[in-house]
C-alpha cells in the first residue's frame, strides 16, 4: 500500500497518452518556424492556457520549468532580484528547502536580509505575524500553501492580502496543494507547482508569475518562456502536466471528501492504538490526505521498516533533502526536540484511497509501533 504521494504520485495514463504524440511524430522544437515547430508551439500554448485556467491566471503568466524546485527558485530569486523596493525577504522557517535555500542564496550572494515569521506550534502563520515582518524594503513574501511534512494549510488569500496592503508581492509554493485545495482564488502574485505531485512525469513544473511583475531570470539563453526561463521547452511533459492538473482539479471534490473521511478515521485509530503517538501539524487546517506523527521511544526509520514488512510504504518526512539524516527542520522549528523529531512518520493517501485501505494502514502502524516500543523497554 503506497502512502507517500506527498513525495511523488504515479503517472496518470491519460497524461502519458497526451504526451506521447509530442515524443514521437510531433517532435518539433516550438521555436522553429516550420510545420513541425508550429505544431509543437500550438500544443505548448494550449497547455499553458489550460494550466492558467486552473490557476485563475493569464496564459502569459505561466512559465514551464524543470520542476517545483526550479519554479520556487525562479519565483523567490527572480522576483526578489528584480524588485526596486529593496533587499529584504519574508518567509517562514518551515518552508520547503527550495524556498529556504533560495532565501539563503539571496542572503549570501546579494546581501538580502531574511525575516522568518513566527509560526505557531501547529505550523500556522497569522496575518499579524506577516504584518509584523514586512518592512518598507521588503521585496517579496513567500509562504507555502500547504506544508509537505505536517500537512498544515495556510490561509493564502488572507496572507497575500496583508502583503498587498504594503505593496509587497506574494509567492506561494502550492506544490502539495494541487489536486487537494482550490488554486484559482488565492490572490497570490506567484504560484509554483510540480507536475509529479498530480500525476504528470517528474521533470516538469510551473512558475506562474503575474505578467506585471518584473522577474530576473535564473537560467539565461534564448529567451523562451517570455524571457523568464530560457531553454527548449519540454512540450510533451508540459502537455502531460496540463492534462494531469485538469483531471486532478475535476476530481478534487470527490477526492477530498473520500480522503478526508479516511484520514480522520486513520488519525483517530493511530492516536488510540499506537503507543506514544502524537499528531504533528494542525488538527483542523490540514491537507485532506495527510497524516503525520511522532512516535515516542521509537525511530522513524525503524517504524518505516516495520511498516514495509507489513506492506505499507510511508515516509519519514520530506523526500527532497537528499541523503540527510538530520532531524526535520520543520519539526524543530515548531519546538519539537531533535531526538523526538527523528521519530516522525508521514502518511499521504492517494485520491482513490478507500476506508479499507485506511483501516489496514492504521492496524499496521499500531502493530509496528507496539513491536518497536516493546524493544525499547
Amino acid at each position: 500500500m503506497y502512502l507517500d504521494t506527498a513525495a511523488t504520485s504515479p503517472v496518470r495514463r491519460e497524461a502519458l497518452e497526451a504526451a506521447w504524440p509530442f515524443l514521437t511524430g510531433t517532435f518539433g522544437n516550438p521555436s522553429s518556424h516550420h510545420e513541425y515547430g508550429e505544431r509543437a508551439a500550438t500544443a505548448l500554448s494550449d497547455a499553458r492556457s489550460r494550466v492558467a485556467r486552473v490557476l485563475g491566471m493569464r496564459a502569459g503568466d505561466v512559465a514551464f520549468t524543470s520542476g517545483g524546485t526550479e519554479a520556487d527558485n525562479l519565483a523567490v530569486i527572480g522576483i526578489s532580484l528584480a524588485s526596486e523596493r529593496g533587499r529584504h525577504l519574508v518567509t517562514s522557517p518551515i518552508e520547503h528547502e527550495a524556498v529556504l535555500e533560495s532565501a539563503d542564496y539571496l542572503r549570501r550572494r546579494h546581501d538580502f536580509d531574511v525575516t522568518f515569521v513566527d509560526v505557531a506550534p501547529d505550523g500556522t502563520v497569522t496575518p499579524d505575524a506577516v504584518r509584523a515582518a514586512i518592512r518598507p524594503d521588503t521585496a517579496l513574501v513567500s509562504l507555502a500553501y500547504a506544508n509537505n511534512e505536517i500537512g498544515t494549510v495556510a490561509d493564502i488569500p488572507t496572507l497575500s492580502a496583508v502583503a498587498h496592503e504594503h505593496g509587497v508581492p506574494f509567492h506561494t509554493d502550492a506544490v502539495q496543494a494541487a489536486g487537494w485545495l482550490p488554486l484559482n482564488d488565492l490572490g497570490a502574485d506567484a504560484v509554483t507547482l510540480a507536475g509529479h505531485k498530480v500525476g504528470a512525469p517528474k521533470g516538469i513544473g510551473v512558475a506562474a508569475i503575474r505578467g506585471r511583475l518584473p522577474v530576473e531570470p535564473i537560467i539565461h539563453g534564448g529567451g523562451q518562456e517570455r524571457g523568464r526561463r530560457s531553454g527548449t521547452e519540454n512540450v510533451a511533459f508540459a502537455v502531460a502536466l496540463a492534462t494531469a492538473l485538469e483531471l486532478a482539479e475535476g476530481e478534487r471534490p470527490d477526492a477530498v471528501a473520500r480522503a478526508t473521511a479516511v484520514r480522520d478515521a486513520f488519525l483517530d485509530s493511530v492516536l488510540a492504538d499506537a503507543p506514544g503517538a502524537f499528531l504533528t501539524g494542525s488538527t483542523s487546517d490540514r491537507l485532506p490526505n495527510h497524516a503525520s506523527f511522532c512516535f515516542r521511544e521509537t525511530s522513524g526509520e525503524a517504524v518505516l521498516l516495520e511498516l514495509e514488512r507489513r506492506g505499507v510504504t510511508a515516509s519519514s518526512g520530506s523526500a527532497c533533502a537528499a541523503g540527510s539524516d538530520e532531524a526535520s527542520h520543520v519539526l524543530t522549528a515548531l519546538g519539537i526536540e531533535a531526538t523526538l523529531a527523528q521519530t516522525s512518520v508521514r502518511f499521504t493517501f492517494p485520491a482513490e484511497v478507500t476506508p479499507q485501505h485506511g483501516e489496514a494502514a492504521a492496524a499496521a502502524v499500531a502493530a509496528s509501533v507496539r513491536a518497536l516500543s516493546a524493544s525499547f523497554l
